[in-house]
C-alpha cells in the first residue's frame, strides 16, 4: 500500500444527519474536502481503513463539516469520532515553486543565516494571509516563523534545513 497522509481528525459528530466535525491537519482543505474527493478513514481500534467518498463540505466554525456517500444519521458517524482521515501520496498532486506540503516542512530544522540551529518546525498555523510555522525552541518558548520572503530564506526539503533571516522584533 502507497503511503498515506494525514488530512484531518475526525473530533465528533454535528447535528444528526451524519455530519462529521473535523479539524483540518491539510495544506488546501478546500480542494482537499471537495465532494467527490476520495478519504480513507482510520478509525480508532480498527486495523484497515475505509474508504470513504465525500458528499459535502462546509466550513463551521474552525471546523470542517463533512458527510459521505451512503452514510445518513448520527448512529453511522459515530463510530468516525477519534478516526484520522488521510489521503494517497498519489493525490497529492504537484505544487507550484516555493509550496511545500505540511509533512515536508513538519520536522525541518530551522537555520540563521549565520548558521546558527534555532529549533524544528513542529506544527504549521494557517490563519490567514500567510501560513506561520512553530519552531520548537531547545530550553525554550515556541517561537512563530511567518512563512514571508522577508523571513525565510531558503528551504531544502532534502535535506531537511530551512534558513531564516532573524529580522528585528521576529522572536520578541
Amino acid at each position: 500500500m502507497e503511503q498515506m497522509f494525514n488530512v484531518g481528525k475526525v473530533v465528533n459528530t454535528h447535528g444528526l444527519m451524519g455530519e462529521i466535525r473535523v479539524i483540518s491537519q491539510t495544506d488546501f482543505a478546500d480542494e482537499r474536502f471537495v465532494p467527490g474527493n476520495e478519504l480513507f478513514l482510520f478509525a480508532k481500534g480498527s486495523k484497515k481503513p475505509e474508504k470513504l467518498i465525500i458528499k459535502t463540505h462546509r466550513k463551521h466554525k474552525n471546523f470542517d463539516l463533512l458527510t459521505f456517500e451512503g452514510i445518513i444519521g448520527i448512529n453511522n458517524v459515530e463510530r468516525m469520532r477519534d478516526g484520522i482521515l488521510k489521503v494517497p501520496e498519489s493525490q497529492l498532486g504537484d505544487l507550484e515553486e516555493n509550496e511545500y506540503y505540511f509533512h515536508e516542512i513538519i520536522g525541518c530544522e530551522v537555520y540563521t543565516e549565520e548558521g546558527d540551529l534555532l529549533g524544528t518546525i513542529s506544527e504549521i498555523l494557517t490563519p490567514g494571509a500567510n501560513d506561520v510555522w512553530v519552531v520548537q525552541m531547545k530550553g525554550q518558548k515556541d517561537k512563530l516563523i511567518p512563512y514571508i520572503a522577508d523571513v525565510v530564506q531558503s528551504v531544502n526539503i532534502k535535506d531537511q534545513k530551512i534558513t531564516i533571516s532573524v529580522m528585528e522584533g521576529l522572536f520578541d
